[in-house]
């Protein structure tokens, strides 16, 4: 009756990943995707991102991507909708895309097919898609259409290991969406756990929710500890070692399209303050800590200042979301001499949405040429040995590191420390 065993709408960092693996699994898999650069690059067998493990897969050319639903989505037993939800700026939960994705699809659904939403999304959402579905086509969910949610939860660049380790969420109000659901992951999960709509939604929200309030909770401490004159990773070593009832994270920036808004899904429904929210500041204040607490060791005003990382997270490609741009704005509020950026894992200029025009990514030597500030932002391979040798050439030169990249066990260090050289405090 159909094709292809699956359509994934959406071949970004969640869809390409899934598509590939399932297609290794043994699954006749096609996509389809508005990104033309994206599709070009896929249907001539490169991978247009950094995700290890898929390189082979790919270069196999198994995996066409449409740019249209119309022969995609009607040819396929299931269809999996992994496009973005993001927020508004109010914190309100924005359904524009997954709006635009159904009214593109609705009139391409056929008798039998099974949709499942695997984006990230607000609590009820996957209801109001039943909804949708209901009012805008002929299909009955549970019927004659059969729908579920089934939360992705990898965490990037590790994709291809963690799609057949995790266990697999599916979410539906009818046993036969979530036993077709389950039947279709089977292929690749260890272990299928089937739940309703809203427990599934609220299984990756509180996920995600609970890794960003540990790490505000690291940031917070780093901030009170630093005030206090105390250093945050010895503090830190000492609470955890061997006490089996703390396990303080590491602080750092959190960041990244899931963990920076997941707490808004939950958090707009309600009208007051809660941990969440306080826990959204702490993250957010981050970047201004940086800058504002090596401003009492440094001056930053009228210096040199490297930025070494932008990607939101080690040794990806993935910009999104990242607190780096933010940490950039900081930084120039206090009009340095120059401002360098330098990240190893993108390409020249870096493309960032929010900056007014392309950002220049320098070589990582010319960046910290002459420097006297460098903020650690991204904790990439290879930056210890970056710093080793900017304390051998600058050793006055001032290190923000909240990643403990240098590992000096300090945030704010004179770069000299590295390579052993006596510095001036």
């Amino acid at each position: 009756m159909f094709e292809y065993d699956v359509c994934i709408v959406g071949t970004g960092r969640v869809g390409l990943p899934l598509a590939l693996s399932l297609i290794e699994s043994g699954q006749k898999v096609t996509g389809v995707d508005l990104d033309e650069n994206l599709r070009n690059s896929v249907n001539g067998g490169t991978m247009p991102f950094h995700e290890p493990g898929y390189d082979e897969l790919v270069a196999s050319k198994q995996l066409q991507i449409q740019p249209k639903p119309d022969d995609a989505v009607p040819n396929s037993a299931a269809v999996i909708i992994t496009v973005g939800t993001p927020l508004h700026n109010h914190i309100e939960t924005d359904l524009s895309q997954i709006q635009k994705v159904l009214s593109g699809l609705g009139d391409h659904f056929r008798k039998g097919q099974l949709i499942i939403l695997r984006s990230t999304v607000a609590p009820g959402t996957t209801s109001y898609v039943k909804k949708w579905i209901e009012r805008n086509t002929d299909f009955t969910v549970g019927k004659d259409l059969f729908l579920s949610f089934c939360p992705e939860r990898i965490a990037e660049g590790v994709a291809y290991t963690e799609l057949r380790s995790l266990p697999q969420i599916c979410g539906a109000e009818d046993d036969t969406s979530r036993d077709m659901a389950g039947d279709l992951f089977a292929n690749l999960a260890p272990e299928i756990m089937k739940t309703n709509f809203i427990t599934a939604e609220l299984v990756k929200l509180f996920n995600n929710i609970s890794r960003y309030i540990n790490f505000a909770v690291a940031n917070q401490f780093a901030l009170i500890a630093d005030n206090f004159g105390a250093n945050i990773y010895e503090t830190r070593m000492l609470a955890n070692h061997d006490y089996p009832r703390c396990n303080l994270a590491m602080p750092g920036f959190t960041a990244g399209t899931c963990l920076r808004k997941d707490f808004g899904m939950i958090n707009e429904w309600s009208p007051y303050p809660d941990m969440l929210l306080s826990a959204w500041k702490m993250n957010e204040f981050t970047p201004a800590m940086l800058v504002d607490q090596l401003m009492k060791r440094t001056k930053i005003h009228d210096s040199k200042v490297a930025v070494l990382g932008f990607t939101f997270k080690q040794d990806t490609d993935d910009i999104r979301d990242s607190l780096v741009p933010k940490l950039c704005r900081y930084i120039e509020r206090q009009l340095p001499m120059e401002l360098r950026v330098t990240d190893h894992h993108l390409s020249d200029p870096i493309l960032e949405p929010s900056a007014p025009e392309p950002i220049k990514n320098w070589a990582v030597s010319d960046a910290l040429d002459g420097v006297d500030c460098v903020f650690v932002a991204t904790n990439h391979t290879g930056y210890k040995d970056v710093l080793v040798e900017l304390g051998k050439k600058h050793p006055e030169a001032w290190v923000a590191d909240i990643w403990n990249v240098g590992g000096t066990d300090q945030i704010y260090y004179q770069a000299g420390i590295l390579a052993g050289e006596k510095v001036n405090q």
